[in-house]
């Protein structure tokens, strides 16, 4: 069964006073504790695990910075980095090198931000799309979507709203709260009138693209798998249609369904 917890929880207003004063808080405890952390760290990590050891300790420390610098400095890289329709820095639980691959992905680096990318192309081959981190905490720029993929004799179960002219894959909103597993059986259950097989449930992948129909950088994720279920999928033709699509049909599903369909295809799933 899958098990993935969700901890994620928005933020809540916060008085102004109450976050300056623990902002200096936690500068001045990382000014008296870190040297006395950062050396027995080393020395922790060295006597435990060699040299090996201080090199994953000093990363865990980069990333860290790295994660630092995203919140920071958010409101420069903005406006430096990426045009106006610029997926945004600032997540909290993203490091700065996600954040430019994702600008990187949606085309919407300027000069600078394209330069930044080459030099640490050059340092680590890729290093801002490999670096791009899809379990960070969803925020206003990720919709957070689970979807179940069901392909039958090489053709995939898909739904079109009465009232729209483009298809996409059974979803829902992620529950903050539940397991995926949970999740996606409520989803299924409420949309298609099935019941999952949770324990049959088989991770797929996770896919980022464009939202259709939001403002340029507003980000749609999918999470993805399979699940054998019981029932006969069946939903209110005034609401959704059912239909079976085929690869060649993938130009009218949205941009993240689209990168389902090419890896689908890739793998021989979908013909």
């Amino acid at each position: 069964m899958i098990l993935k917890k969700q901890t994620y929880r928005p933020d809540k207003p916060t008085n102004p006073f109450i976050g300056a004063l623990l902002f200096l808080i936690s500068v001045i405890l990382l000014l008296i504790t870190g040297p006395i952390g950062f050396i027995y760290g080393i020395f922790h990590s060295l006597f435990t695990r060699g040299a090996k050891g201080i090199g994953e300790y000093l990363l865990k420390i980069a990333i860290s910075i790295d994660q630092l610098g995203n919140v920071m400095m958010q409101h420069v890289l903005n406006l430096l980095w990426t045009n106006g329709n610029g997926y945004k820095f600032g997540n909290r639980d993203e490091t700065i090198s996600s954040a430019l691959g994702r600008n990187k992905k949606l085309g919407t680096l300027t000069a600078p931000g394209k330069l930044i990318d080459k030099i640490l192309d050059t340092i680590d081959p890729n290093h801002s799309l490999n670096s791009i981190d899809y379990y960070v905490e969803p925020s206003e720029n990720i919709i957070d979507h689970l979807g179940w993929i069901h392909i039958k004799d090489g053709q995939i179960l898909c739904l079109k709203k009465a009232d729209k002219d483009f298809y996409f894959i059974p979803k829902g909103i992620r529950a903050i709260g539940e397991t995926d597993a949970l999740s996606l059986a409520k989803h299924t259950q409420s949309i298609l009138n099935i019941e999952i097989d949770m324990p049959s449930m088989q991770f797929v992948g996770i896919f980022e693209a464009q939202a259709s129909g939001k403002k340029p950088g507003i980000l749609s994720r999918m999470t993805c798998y399979t699940a054998q279920y019981k029932g006969e999928p069946y939903t209110d033709p005034k609401i959704n249609q059912i239909a079976w699509l085929s690869y060649e049909d993938k130009h009218q599903l949205s941009e993240v369904d689209q990168l389902i369909f090419d890896i689908l295809h890739q793998n021989g799933e979908l013909a």
